[in-house]
């Protein structure tokens, strides 16, 4: 197959909001590398971050990068010492590029090792036409996995990493927060077992996707008393799961409080600062676990990932609201600005 020398990528080429679509050099394989044609990816809360051009990604974007992590596509070269994946082969990958030697990676523990990168924050990503990833990082998809489907790995992966690491089985359980992960979560956690869900989404879109993929309550915390609630919804004792994902502090707080006695809280959301817990009150006196979760354990999410694609992928949906041209970014950036959106998927053409 011969190559075109450039490829179309959306690209922050400045440190400034929004992002430029432009043209670049197709990247050339290493030799332990994989090129990969995207067919689909999805637009993640940290490229809306990076979009924006938020604080955070002013501390750790450095202009000019192509971003996106989430994909599916086809391989179409290897370098001369990849040993299993071969061009054709239908691929998503492991956005953590690790070391691979240290004692985090050597122990399964891969997803913590300290010197990761990952694509689209520190080597360029998937919003383009071709990308290169190591061959330890490729991820065959099922051939009856829908390419929108597909190129969400990742963000269900989080969501898959945040629930099961927990124990899940005739709990109540409160997800805090109904963006794309969350409403992922609500699926899963019912499928694992859950003997009851409550969602806490202050948007009303999301709300309305959280019922519609199996939430049994949803609380509105501008006009709901969500202690209250949630309190009477188990019958005084709080919920025995939290999953926070929404990185909201006033939200991190309020799951604290909130969660049972011996509970388990599972903290994926990011915050973008501090946020201040009673250690006392809230932890130590309470008894309870807390789980630090990030990214997808390498790679035994990966499987678990699969399983549930499939076997429930019609769960997803509801979730997927938006598939569109990649050139259409700008409308897709406005939908999650707007907040009227689940998870958008870009297409990229064949």
């Amino acid at each position: 197959m011969k190559l075109p020398a450039t490829m179309r990528v959306l690209r922050k080429t400045t440190a400034a909001a929004g992002l430029q679509l432009t043209s670049v050099p197709v990247p050339v394989p290493g030799v332990r590398d994989v090129l990969i044609r995207v067919r689909a990816a999805g637009i993640c809360g940290t490229d809306y971050h990076i979009y924006s051009w938020d604080a955070w990604s002013q501390q750790r974007i450095k202009p000019p990068l192509t971003i996106g992590h989430e994909f599916v596509g086809e391989v179409v070269a290897c370098g001369s010492e990849v040993r299993i994946i071969q061009p054709g082969m239908r691929v998503s990958a492991e956005g953590h590029v690790t070391c691979g030697v240290c004692k985090f990676c050597r122990t399964g523990r891969g997803h913590i090792c300290r010197t990761v990168k990952g694509l689209g924050v520190d080597r360029d990503g998937c919003f383009a036409e071709y990308v290169v990833m190591p061959e330890e990082n490729i991820w065959r998809v099922p051939d009856s996995v829908p390419d929108k489907f597909a190129a969400i790995y990742d963000p269900l992966g989080n969501a898959m990493h945040t629930a099961m690491t927990a124990s899940l089985s005739l709990k109540k359980v409160l997800i805090m927060g109904a963006g794309a992960i969350g409403l992922f979560a609500v699926s899963i956690v019912k499928l694992a077992g859950a003997s009851f869900v409550i969602v806490v989404e202050p948007n009303q879109f999301k709300r309305t996707l959280a019922a519609a993929v199996g939430a049994d309550v949803v609380l509105d915390p501008a006009n709901d008393d969500v202690p209250a609630r949630v309190a009477e919804l188990t019958d005084g004792y709080g919920p025995e799961v939290i999953l926070e994902m929404s990185g909201n502090p006033k939200a991190m707080q309020q799951a604290f409080r909130l969660l049972g006695n011996g509970g388990e809280i599972c903290l994926l959301g990011i915050p973008a600062g501090g946020v201040q817990v009673d250690w006392a009150e809230d932890i130590m006196f309470k008894g309870i676990t807390i789980h630090g979760i990030t990214g997808r354990r390498m790679f035994a999410t990966w499987y678990q990932v699969d399983e549930f694609l499939l076997q429930h992928a019609q769960c997803l949906e509801q979730c997927v609201t938006h598939v569109m041209p990649f050139e259409r970014f700008e409308e897709g950036f406005a939908l999650m600005r707007a907040g009227t959106c689940g998870k958008i998927v870009l297409q990229f053409p064949d």
